[in-house]
């Protein structure tokens, strides 16, 4: 364990927080010997039973999150010989501002974000791990290996940094855009000529979706709305043009962007319109229509045992979950996205016989 260089006692107070933040949690209280000992081995601090007693007492009254046990005992007053109560204050432990199950669900969150790269993932680890106390980084060791299946984007942080101030303004930005070769290096996409494409783009919200951060946006060729990975997004610059109303684009029905709708229209982040879809299914696929689609979806029993679901999701989200679960998943409607299905199938079929 590091050792600090002695610290002036004006300081106490302070080192007493980083001593209760460091070793203390509802588990493993610390009574007022303990704090002096630390004081001393690690801050090299001669201190006193009443100096900590009174700045222990201070940062209470001063609204700290510290937790602790009153004891009552009937001592003798040594002047005056008659027995008084003394109220004593033991068992000290900082209440961090997030518990450890908080905690570990955003380590958890991080571990799992592919757009995150493994070196900023586990600089924010660390980070997380330094707002409880000793015990549980501890208990965390075990997941502290950041899968290495992730971006290599380096730039993903300055990407959200410049994406949040353009929203803010209201202005469109330019960016080069990533893609793998198959060296499995990612390049920047060209255009038709073989120069960089740079991308115009009008930007209106991020949102994380299946361990992948996205910007719904407005490529400035079109007037339909589209999803880009943040994580792919290079030479990111904000332009003095204005963005396009998001009311005024197709799919958008002359509204302004509703987040939570959006999300739950587009499951598998494809920027196609929404549609209305009857899809027929077995039963045993309930849970998976509901953990894509929403709890809005309608179900219907049929006599065969088999269900209907309704659902309202864009069309390319309609369309893949349906050839994901063949033969179990039937689209019933609309009639153009099952005659697109049954047309891969064939298709697929040919390919394998």
């Amino acid at each position: 364990m590091a050792t600090y260089t002695a610290q002036p006692k004006k300081f106490m107070a302070l080192c007493i927080i980083d001593i209760l933040k460091k070793y203390s949690d509802a588990d493993h209280r610390l009574n007022q010997k303990d704090i002096e000992d630390k004081l001393r081995t690690d801050y090299l601090m001669e201190v006193d039973r009443k100096s900590v007693k009174r700045n222990l007492v201070d940062l209470i009254d001063f609204g700290m999150n510290i937790e602790y046990d009153e004891i009552v005992r009937t001592v003798k007053n040594p002047r005056t010989g008659e027995m008084e109560e003394n109220v004593i204050y033991t068992n000290f432990y900082l209440e961090s501002d997030f518990s450890d199950s908080e905690l570990r669900l955003l380590i958890d969150s991080l571990l799992f974000s592919k757009h995150i790269p493994a070196a900023q993932c586990e600089k924010i680890i660390f980070k997380l791990e330094g707002l409880s106390s000793i015990y549980f980084r501890t208990r965390v060791q075990h997941i502290s290996k950041v899968p290495e299946d992730r971006t290599d984007n380096k730039q993903v942080f300055y990407n959200i940094e410049i994406l949040d101030e353009a929203i803010r303004l209201g202005r469109k930005v330019s960016f080069k855009y990533l893609q793998y070769d198959t060296g499995k290096k990612q390049q920047k996409k060209l255009d038709e000529s073989g120069n960089e494409r740079v991308y115009i783009i009008s930007p209106y919200q991020m949102a994380a979706k299946d361990g992948k951060y996205y910007l719904i946006c407005n490529y400035d060729k079109y007037d339909d709305i589209s999803n880009y990975r943040i994580d792919r997004i290079a030479d990111i610059q904000i332009l003095d043009e204005k963005v396009k109303p998001f009311k005024s684009l197709t799919g958008a029905d002359g509204k302004p962007l509703n987040l939570a709708a959006y999300m739950k229209e587009h499951v598998y982040m494809y920027s196609s319109a929404p549609i209305r879809a009857k899809i027929t299914l077995e039963r045993r696929f309930v849970d998976d229509v509901i953990d894509l689609f929403g709890k809005d979806v309608r179900f219907i029993e049929l006599a065969d045992g088999r269900v209907q679901a309704t659902v309202r999701a864009n069309r390319e989200s309609v369309i893949l979950f349906a050839k994901s679960f063949i033969p179990w998943v039937t689209v019933n409607e609309p009639e153009d996205v099952r005659t697109e299905i049954k047309k891969t199938i064939e298709e697929g079929l040919k390919i394998y016989t």
